[in-house]
């Protein structure tokens, strides 16, 4: 047995508190290390896919998980001028959720408070004979048996392990917000996640925090450098004539925003490795991609039960190995996850508006990505790990 590992966790994000969850469950001793001085208090809605939505619920939050998310209801594909496009029916086994960010991120700090430390922001990771020392900007040191970065797109622990990324931009733009229910007269209508395509844009709304808010991404062409964050300030206005003429609820969302936030939408190859002795990286720090498909939460929690598996009996030598294993695990998957929130992008702003063309695409495109929901990432670090005994 590891008879308690010491693991430092970077980021206090949703992958880091989630990473942190799994790893305490099965006996390890977790610190997680926040850059900001308080938890955070903007944020959006997101989705929690059923691949991410399985693992939570075995932790014990089943109940807290349904009483702060939106069950979803299925997806409604529309053109912009409102036609509707045959889409896949709500699963009755394989459970999605829409959430506040905020909301997630309480739950999951609820739940792990005592192990965070806010006002530590990483400055360097340098490895030991065994394990590694962390140094903070406030002059905190902190000695750890592995260290897992989840310090996001601009990620120190990165940084740390050689390694650099090269963003490409998309050519697009993101508009976030929220809108109370109360001001939308067709909110009712809403339920679920429900998309309008058209040439070059995307509109996607859902209801969150129990469906008093309504959240809103809407993706438009750019050829402007954009800042990679959710809180660089938007106009509603420019927002608004992005989307003149479209189906009509488009327009009404939009003119219930107060604000609007936008951020420019970068794509990364995958990393040639994740570890590097024993740190290693999880979410966006490792495979950032693109928010088309709705998976970037839901593998960073893929990416932390993973990682619990694999280090639940490790001795500390063998860490090193086991973060290998990690890696080349995920590796393989998100990297193919990358590849399908490319292609969804790409879809959803594709030049036809016919319904029917866009029904036999997407089916064609759903058939294809099938295989990301009903994976178990516990599941399948378990049978590796089983494999190489």
């Amino acid at each position: 047995m590891n008879d308690g590992l010491n693991v430092a966790i970077i980021g206090a994000g949703i992958g880091g508190l989630a990473a942190a969850l799994a790893l305490r469950a099965r006996g390890m001793q977790v610190t997680v290390f926040e850059d900001a001085e308080s938890p955070r208090e903007a944020g959006a809605g997101i989705s929690i896919p059923p691949n991410a939505a399985t693992l939570l619920k075995r932790t014990g939050l089943r109940g807290t998980i349904e009483k702060i998310t939106t069950t979803s209801q299925g997806l409604t594909l529309r053109t912009s001028r409102g036609e509707l496009v045959s889409g896949p029916p709500a699963s009755s086994t394989m459970q999605s959720y829409q959430i506040h960010r905020l909301d997630l991120l309480n739950m999951l700090l609820d739940v792990m408070r005592e192990a965070v430390r806010f006002g530590h922001r990483c400055i360097s990771v340098n490895e030991k004979n065994i394990g590694a020392r962390l140094t903070f900007a406030n002059g905190a040191i902190c000695n750890a048996d592995v260290v897992i970065g989840a310090d996001g797109i601009h990620s120190i622990v990165q940084r740390e392990i050689g390694l650099t990324s090269s963003p490409t931009s998309e050519g697009i733009v993101a508009y976030r917000g929220l809108v109370h229910s109360s001001r939308l007269s067709r909110a009712t209508e809403l339920r679920g996640l429900n998309m309008w395509m058209g040439d070059g844009r995307s509109f996607i709304c859902f209801p969150v925090s129990q469906g008093r808010l309504i959240n809103v991404v809407a993706f438009v062409p750019s050829s402007r450098d954009m800042e990679e964050t959710w809180f660089g300030p938007g106009d509603v206005e420019a927002l608004a004539g992005e989307y003149k003429g479209w189906d009509a609820p488009v327009p009404d969302i939009i003119a219930a925003l107060d604000q609007t936030f936008r951020w420019g939408i970068y794509d990364r190859p995958p990393l040639p490795y994740w570890s590097k002795g024993c740190v290693t990286l999880l979410g966006d720090a490792a495979h950032p991609m693109v928010p088309h498909f709705g998976q970037g939460a839901g593998q960073a929690i893929e990416d932390g039960f993973a990682l619990a598996v694999l280090l639940e009996r490790a001795r500390r030598d063998e860490i090193p190995s086991r973060l290998e294993t990690y890696q080349n695990l995920r590796l393989e998957r998100t990297s193919r996850v990358q590849v399908a929130s490319r292609l969804a992008g790409r879809f959803y702003r594709s030049a036809s508006e016919s319904a029917s063309e866009r029904a036999e695409k997407l089916g064609e495109w759903m058939s294809a990505a099938a295989w990301i929901f009903p994976y178990d990432a516990e599941k399948a670090a378990a049978a590796l790990l089983n494999s190489a005994s």
